[in-house]
């Protein structure tokens, strides 16, 4: 039985958010360069070369990437052999997440109800997903959501009978539906069966996966290939002023699900990408 103190997720979360929103991971500074240098339209090169830029900038200077540093998303992956001490778990979830947007000096953009809208003040409380796994090792996955890409995004409660046609249809309405006010080049995140808010967590799940990766199960990967070529073919473009360069990733994941349902989850994010994950 390993032990791991919640002074420890305090650090690496607090760590986690800040660097989040400081430093696009390289699967994402790679995947926008790349773009960069395969854009024919001269204005989505123009933009693809200043969020490059801004990149850097954001580096050099140690400020966020975006003005939106998201509400924090952490997922837990917790091995079955990990005992962890001090406080709850959750409490120290939050305040690392505390303690990383106030050192940070990130914005803070969270309010305490959702109709009444006084902001916490401190980025808390954050969304926290749990998971138990095999071993004695603990993942943690830190992915600020900034609400731009977030509000574009949809579920569908499709019946089987659409089929594959009908998940290719929901995928691309709520590309064409987001068009610049996700702020394009986007990372196009699907969560196919489950539930409803199963196929919701699948889909935010996706977002974290890197760049350039597929699915291991083949019609899927044949999936997000042709999605990725279709959402490019619809000219929205880099900041929506036309180019070949609106997604720079689809990424799908799948899960078993009721013989009466098909849920689809379409989440949309940004070219603010943003994942860290480390293990303890």
């Amino acid at each position: 039985m390993r032990v791991i103190h919640t002074d420890e997720i305090i650090k690496n979360i607090s760590e986690m958010c800040i660097e989040a929103n400081l430093h696009l991971s390289r699967d994402v500074e790679h995947a926008i360069c790349a773009a960069g240098e395969q854009e024919t339209s001269v204005l989505g090169a123009k933009v693809l070369c200043q969020l490059k830029e801004n990149m850097k900038i954001a580096a050099e200077e140690q400020i966020p990437i975006c003005q939106d540093t998201g509400m924090a998303v952490v997922f837990l992956e917790i091995g079955q052999d990990v005992h962890i001490e001090g406080m709850a778990v959750e409490d120290a979830v939050n305040e690392g997440i505390r303690q990383g947007y106030t050192k940070g000096y990130l914005r803070k953009s969270v309010v305490k109800d959702p109709v009444l809208r006084e902001n916490t003040k401190d980025n808390t409380p954050g969304i926290v997903h749990y998971q138990i796994v095999p071993g004695e090792s603990l993942t943690l996955t830190v992915a600020p959501k900034g609400f731009g890409s977030e509000n574009m995004s949809k579920i569908y409660m499709l019946k089987p009978a659409d089929g594959i046609e009908g998940i290719k249809a929901a995928i691309l309405n709520t590309v064409q539906e987001a068009g610049p006010n996700a702020c394009p080049p986007m990372v196009v995140g699907v969560g196919i069966g489950g539930d409803f808010e199963k196929c919701a967590l699948l889909a935010k799940q996706a977002l974290t996966r890197d760049l350039g990766s597929h699915s291991s199960e083949p019609y899927v990967r044949e999936l997000e290939i042709e999605m990725l070529d279709q959402i490019n073919a619809l000219g929205i473009g880099p900041g929506g002023l036309g180019g070949k360069t609106t997604a720079l990733g689809v990424h799908i994941n799948t899960y078993p699900t009721h013989i009466a349902g098909l849920p689809v989850a379409v989440n949309i994010c940004c070219h603010v990408s943003r994942h860290v994950k480390r293990v303890l």
